[in-house]
């Protein structure tokens, strides 16, 4: 189909007829940090929808914060469309709905908009900055302390054109102290655990190795002026294909080139703490509580800890996406038990969330061809998102006197992919697994061929597991005959291993 004689999407050309959006996007209030398509297909969504019941200056600035492999092309299609993009919901069965959110007013790239990104920061009309910059975006190290080794931080630190997410955050807050500006809610959104006072930690760490005269300002304006709610949020968004354009082109009749494909399941759980205002998202289908732990623990350790372990073995399988890694029986028997007999144990369920049942809608979800989330993808980063997604449970495990036999499977997993090179998996045929560890790892494995001890070399570094994991004799033993029986026999055996 030749989508060129198509209209292109814009308030006069929606793919829904009677879809009802203002001439324009609402006044601005929010600036939005990480302009992917999670952010596009979830925050945005609950605002217009917001919106559509409780007018209010909630427009949003996004922002890209990682040019190198973040969505900077959405910032120019979005612009050609007036800010607007059709979010797709796929269903398991193949059905298809589209949305048009609306809210956006600008795109900023924040590698070479600076200056830019700092002024609508530290505007006036900027009431909330929300962030989903993914859990390697908080440039932290060992323990989830800022690493003040990282040379982007340490240029963040000497100079006010920010490239951090921190630095950007913090700047920002500088120009706001500077102009008298109101309090502000910095709102975190990504897979963190207790998440709002993780990021007020980040912040003040950063804050704290600036030099006296603006450290001392700053930490008085963050006490006095910044609230940093927690929260949980819940909806596969995988990345945009070709065919994801060809089917709104097909389905709806419009040219749109930065569509967003979503799954129907959508959760947002939050504190109900701005000091700003908010949009009325609760009138969009947000769940306010005072208490976000039970239902960001279920969340990060069920579905985000399964999901890594479905695209590790799933690669290591030949599994292009996270529904063939899902439906292919082997694979989704371990992973189903993972998920109840070594995961769920450590979790709190929150009121209305049994987690067998929510266990059983993860493995429905995983299952939607309609999404193609790639496996690649997924398994990227595994260096910043294992510490979050499975240290916690291993470590609680073995503290119960369990080792988590499928859990070291799915750590030996990701050893062989990002130190194996060609022989682990067909990156070709598969896609790249990009993590900012690989060179690191490589080196440190280097003078080794033999699987289980470049296993236990990673471990040993301390930076993907905490110490007491790292030095756990049984659970290395574990990770290291996982990583030994995956290279010579393949995942079958490595998981009969496992379950036995």
């Amino acid at each position: 189909m030749d989508t060129r004689t198509l209209p292109r999407l814009s308030r006069a050309h929606l793919p829904v007829p009677g879809l009802a959006l203002p001439p324009g996007p609402p006044e601005p209030g929010i600036v939005h940090l990480g302009l992917g398509n999670f952010h596009r297909a979830h925050q945005a969504v609950h605002t217009a929808d917001a919106l559509r019941h409780t007018d209010g200056p909630w427009g949003i600035t996004g922002v890209s914060t990682s040019p190198g492999r973040g969505p900077r092309p959405v910032i120019t299609g979005m612009a050609e469309q007036g800010g607007l993009y059709t979010v797709l919901t796929l269903r398991r069965d193949g059905g298809v709905a589209a949305a048009v959110p609306g809210v956006h007013r600008a795109g900023l790239a924040a590698d070479g908009q600076g200056a830019e990104v700092l002024a609508a920061i530290g505007s006036t009309t900027t009431r909330i900055v929300s962030l989903t910059v993914t859990e390697k975006g908080y440039t932290s190290g060992p323990g989830g302390h800022l690493d003040l080794d990282d040379p982007l931080v340490r240029a963040d630190l000497a100079n006010t054109t920010p490239r951090t997410v921190l630095g950007l955050i913090v700047r920002g807050l500088q120009q706001r102290l500077r102009t008298g500006a109101a309090p502000v809610t910095v709102l975190c959104c990504d897979n963190l655990m207790d998440n709002g006072h993780q990021l007020r930690r980040l912040l003040g760490e950063f804050i704290a190795a600036l030099p006296a005269p603006e450290r001392d300002d700053l930490q008085a304006y963050l006490d006095a002026s910044v609230s940093t709610p927690s929260t949980m949020v819940d909806r596969i968004a995988p990345a945009t294909t070709d065919e994801h354009r060809a089917l709104v082109a097909r389905a709806f009749g419009i040219r749109d080139t930065v569509p967003v494909p979503a799954e129907p399941y959508s959760l947002w759980v939050l504190q109900d703490h701005f000091l700003a205002g908010r949009p009325a998202w609760e009138a969009a289908g947000a769940v306010f509580t005072e208490d976000v732990a039970p239902y960001e623990l279920m969340k990060l350790r069920l579905l985000n800890g399964a999901h890594s372990l479905l695209a590790y073995l799933g690669l290591l399988r030949g599994h292009r996406s996270i529904e063939q890694a899902v439906t292919d029986d082997l694979l989704g028997a371990a992973v189903e038990a993972a998920m109840r007999d070594e995961i769920l144990p450590t979790v709190t369920e929150p009121q209305g969330m049994p987690g067998k049942a929510y266990i059983a809608e993860l493995l429905e979800r995983f299952a939607n061809p309609a999404l193609g989330h790639r496996t690649a993808q997924v398994a990227s980063d595994g260096s910043s998102k294992i510490p979050v997604r499975w240290a916690g449970v291993i470590e609680e495990s073995l503290a119960a006197g369990r080792v988590p036999r499928i859990l070291a499977a799915g750590v030996a997993a990701y050893t062989r992919i990002v130190t194996g090179g060609a022989d682990a998996y067909d990156e070709q045929a598969l896609g790249t697994v990009h993590d900012a560890a690989r060179a690191r790892l490589a080196e440190l494995t280097r003078r080794t061929s033999e699987p289980g001890e470049a296993a236990r070399l990673i471990l040993a570094d301390g930076r993907l597991l905490p110490q007491q994991v790292a030095q756990h004799e049984a659970f290395v033993s574990a990770v290291a005959e996982a990583a030994r029986t995956l290279h010579t026999h393949g995942v079958e055996a490595a998981l009969r291993w496992a379950r036995t």
